[in-house]
């Protein structure tokens, strides 16, 4: 049985190989030129998905043993998946934490289009009224879809405890911060993620090329926080 054990190096390899993440050059919705995409829609094997999810669960355990969220049953956790990308992750690390963890957490996610009949609305699974809730989603570039989401957390009566991401790509939007650090302060929440650029730059001076390298550092100059 392949190991679901967690590490930064091990994921880097993981979507190398799937094709998840990859080396050239790519035009990114900002205009900028990236020498690295990172193409979460391709986590598309059991392995992968088992793996990410792995380090969702040790992420979120620790964050859930240190709230004490067991001993204060009037605030519930919910972990909660962005459409769409974030619901098959929250999926499988709901799994991981009870299967790793011990820990039986509900789950949910939400629609882009409201659902007009059986139960109707944005929101599907746990109820969330009341409860402290960590979203899960691939990448966060300027933090527009996430807000979003955030606001359809807050009209449910839910409060927002973390959001975990899968890259930090670490780069500066209109400020001079990067839009994780922008919704950490906005929120006043912690916003983690489980690899960064400077992972995979690490990653490249270990066994790539020193031009890939090259053009890897020049970008975090350029646009990094």
């Amino acid at each position: 049985m392949t190991s679901t054990e967690f590490s930064p190096t091990k994921f880097i390899e993981l979507a190398l190989d799937n094709h998840v993440l990859k080396f050239g050059e790519f035009v990114l919705k900002s205009g900028r030129i990236s020498p690295y995409f990172f193409n979460a829609g391709l986590l598309a094997t059991g392995e992968m998905l088992s793996v990410l999810a792995k380090g969702y669960a040790d992420v979120l355990a620790q964050q859930i043993k240190a709230a004490d969220h067991q001993a204060n049953p009037n605030n519930e956790l919910v972990i909660f998946g962005a459409a769409y990308k974030g619901i098959p992750f929250v999926a499988a690390t709901a799994q991981a934490l009870w299967l790793h963890h011990g820990i039986n957490t509900e789950w949910g996610y939400n629609r882009k289009e409201a659902k007009d009949h059986g139960e109707g609305g944005k929101l599907v699974g746990a109820s969330l009224a009341g409860k402290s809730v960590w979203v899960l989603d691939d990448v966060i570039t300027a933090g527009t879809a996430m807000r979003e989401v955030v606001e359809i957390l807050t009209e449910a009566g839910a409060s927002v405890a973390g959001i975990l991401v899968a890259l930090d790509r670490k780069e500066h939007g209109q400020q001079q911060s990067s839009a994780i650090q922008e919704l950490s302060e906005t929120l006043n929440v912690p916003v983690q993620a489980l690899v960064d650029i400077d992972d995979i730059i690490e990653y490249v001076q270990k066994h790539g090329n020193q031009t890939q390298l090259a053009k890897m550092r020049h970008y975090r100059e350029q646009y990094g926080v």
